[in-house]
Formats: C-alpha cells, sequence, structure tokens
C-alpha cells in the first residue's frame, strides 16, 4: 500500500524560507518519481520539482530554480521541499505526489497523492 503525506506548511513573511516534507510509504525509491506540485485558488495544479530514483530524471519549474530544493531521506523514507526567499506568488496548498518510472510535470500522470499542505506568505 502507498501512502503520502505533505506537511510542515504554514505562514510566513516574504522572503522567508519553509521546508515542507512528505512522508511515504510502501513506495520504494528505487522504482519510482516522486514529485511536488502546487494549487493556489482559482488557478490549475502546476509542477513544482520531481526526482526519479528509477532513472535520475528530473525536473524543477522555472519558478523554482535557484530557491527551491528537493531531497530525499531514503532511511526515513521522506522527501523534502526546501523553499527560500519566498514570494506571494507562491502561496498555494503544496502535495507531494509519486509516479512509477521518469519524471513527469503534468499532474495528471501521477498515480499517488497525499493531501496538500497550505503555505501563506504575507507581503
Amino acid at each position: 500500500e502507498v501512502q503520502l503525506q505533505a506537511y510542515g506548511g504554514g505562514l510566513v513573511q516574504a522572503g522567508g524560507s519553509l521546508r515542507l516534507s512528505c512522508a511515504a510509504s510502501g513506495l520504494p525509491f528505487d522504482v519510482y518519481a516522486i514529485a511536488w506540485f502546487r494549487q493556489a485558488p482559482g488557478k490549475e495544479r502546476e509542477a513544482v520539482s520531481c526526482f526519479s530514483g528509477a532513472d535520475d530524471s528530473t525536473y524543477a519549474a522555472d519558478f523554482a530554480k535557484g530557491r527551491f530544493i528537493q531531497s530525499t531521506d531514503n532511511a526515513k523514507n521522506a522527501v523534502y521541499l526546501q523553499m527560500n526567499s519566498l514570494k506571494p506568488e507562491d502561496a498555494a496548498v503544496y502535495y507531494c505526489a509519486a509516479k512509477g518510472n521518469t519524471c513527469d510535470y503534468d499532474p495528471i500522470s501521477f498515480d499517488y497523492w497525499g493531501h496538500g499542505t497550505q503555505v501563506t506568505v504575507s507581503s
């Protein structure tokens, strides 16, 4: 059984940082791609970043490059998203998701989802 749970969101001022965590169970990291998505009110769900242990493929959105870092702790079966220099436009519900094999930017391609965690950025 595969289960994902994102947590660590909260309220932060513009320019600040947050680290989101995704606890995974029943998910072999050497086979799956793990990704972060976000969705702001009234907007489409969009890809943030991805890493696949199956083929080492990666993806990072332009808005994330230089500010957000995805990492994996295999021993703890957890995935993290370190977010720095946060902007008001980063405010959204952030989700972690998983799929087999290679990374993809399309949320439709992902089979497993956790409940999102809210990130609010005040200006």
